[in-house]
């Protein structure tokens, strides 16, 4: 498997278009979409231009750099940057703007298709479950929109649209949704929102509010977002970003009056297809199609916003690797926008050096590969691997073969898909694929299944 079908593996998967898609599926308590990859057949995305994995590691780098910072050191802390540009659009007294720096997009996002204005129209938009604010470009673009697949909304042909002053409580909130201040746009009074991320991505726009149209038969009046004048840097071609955190502007947190504080999804390998293909599925209802075993989700006072859980151990061939019980005791979070999964550098050397142990018996080592640095010859086609299982509390465990393991980086090398050098753990999107992962807020509970897509 080479570098190309890597990235099948790690990147864009799409959450096919409500408007099109047999298999999307609404009740008054559940809405469910079928998901497929974006280099796929039937992917919106399909002619985007693929980066190299390394620059999909070095923007997977630049996440958890910003998790970090943003765990360890508080939301509210004196780290920011400037975005040394003329935003005229709202008043020629912000010439610059100082931001918080928020979580990198990086390379390994999926993609929610939904509806929004009057009448609908569709956008592809990256799926975070780290970002709380949603947003999408909006014409006229008065600085600068990035290409992407869809027609950029045009605000001015949806009837319900409106944008938000400066007086709202929903303009207030977004200092804690963006981790930055809101403006005020001088002559109309209008609420100017900042989006910005850890690899200096960013977004800016006003805040607005308009129908958000799940399918085509279930809509949401008043959803409040940004509508991007100025976006620029790491979005692919997508259309903008739908927020899953636990915050009051987020995407789950305006649909949960109706569905339940609850979602959720399983992602697919490169060859899903068919029936076996991944969705994503938001209300309390989507809890109960799958044998789920929960572990309490917990709540960090620095970044409440986000999926914490507890790890308890981490097993090889049913043998935990050989580090104290207290060496646990870091902040961990599962995340969406994560390709590979992160560890303190203890807890990683153990799992590394009892990782070569087994498989050195079997095959030659190679050299590392970016931030991967337990390579071997061979591809994972052709590999067996010992069965890690990541422990949570309460005994709830993701038991990981081959394909959650290894990752193929070049021809004729593949490493282990977990890097160490981490303050804090986060559980990466590639380890999830094929479970079905549950996040149910209302009782404070993750859940994880197997065999939810293949």
């Amino acid at each position: 498997m080479g570098p190309l079908n890597l990235l099948l593996l790690c990147c864009l998967l799409v959450v096919s278009g409500a408007a099109s898609l047999p298999d999307v599926q609404a009740n008054p308590s559940i809405i469910y979409w079928g998901v497929h990859h974006g280099l796929g057949s039937n992917s919106s995305v399909a002619g985007e231009t693929v980066a190299s994995f390394l620059d999909v590691l070095a923007q997977d780098e630049n996440r958890i750099k910003a998790l970090t910072h943003r765990i360890t050191l508080g939301s509210r802390s004196s780290y920011s940057v400037i975005l040394n540009r003329t935003v005229r659009f709202f008043g020629q007294e912000a010439a610059s703007t100082p931001v918080s720096s928020g979580l990198s997009i990086g390379s390994g996002n999926y993609y929610v298709k939904i509806g929004l204005g009057s009448p609908a129209k569709y956008y592809s938009m990256i799926l975070d479950t780290g970002s709380s604010l949603s947003w999408l470009q909006c014409q006229p673009c008065v600085i600068s929109c990035h290409a992407q697949v869809d027609p950029v909304f045009n605000p001015s042909t949806s009837k319900t649209y409106k944008s938000l002053s400066c007086s709202t409580s929903q303009c207030s909130d977004l200092r804690e949704a963006t981790l930055n201040d809101p403006l005020c746009e001088s002559r109309t009074r209008k609420c100017v929102y900042t989006a910005s991320y850890g690899d200096s991505s960013f977004s800016i726009g006003y805040l607005s509010q308009d129908i958000l149209s799940l399918t085509p038969s279930e809509t949401l009046p008043g959803f409040v977002y940004g509508c991007g004048q100025d976006n620029e840097g790491l979005f692919g071609r997508s259309a903008g970003i739908i927020g899953l955190a636990r915050q009051k502007l987020s995407l789950l947190s305006q649909v949960s009056p109706r569905y339940g504080y609850a979602f959720s999804y399983c992602l697919p390998t490169a060859t899903s297809s068919g029936s076996n293909r991944g969705y994503l599925a938001i209300g309390k209802a989507s809890l109960s199609a799958s044998a789920y075993k929960y572990t309490p989700m917990i709540t960090n006072p620095s970044e409440p916003s986000l999926y914490f859980l507890r790890l308890s151990s981490i097993i090889i061939n049913g043998k935990a690797i050989g580090v104290s019980a207290s060496a646990y005791n870091v902040p961990t979070i599962i995340d969406s926008g994560t390709v590979i999964t992160r560890l303190p550098e203890t807890i990683y050397t153990a799992l590394s050096q009892a990782f070569v142990k087994v498989m050195s018996a079997k095959y030659t080592q190679a050299t590392s590969y970016s931030i991967l640095d337990t390579c071997f010859k061979g591809s994972v086609k052709k590999m067996s691997a010992p069965q890690i299982k990541i422990v949570f509390q309460g005994g709830v465990d993701l038991s990981l073969d081959a394909r959650n393991i290894l990752v193929d980086v070049d021809g004729g090398r593949t490493c282990l898909a977990f890097a160490g050098g981490s303050r804090i753990a986060v559980v990466g999107n590639y380890q999830q694929q094929t479970f079905s992962v549950a996040y149910d807020a209302v009782n404070s509970r993750i859940g994880f299944a197997a065999g939810g897509c293949m």
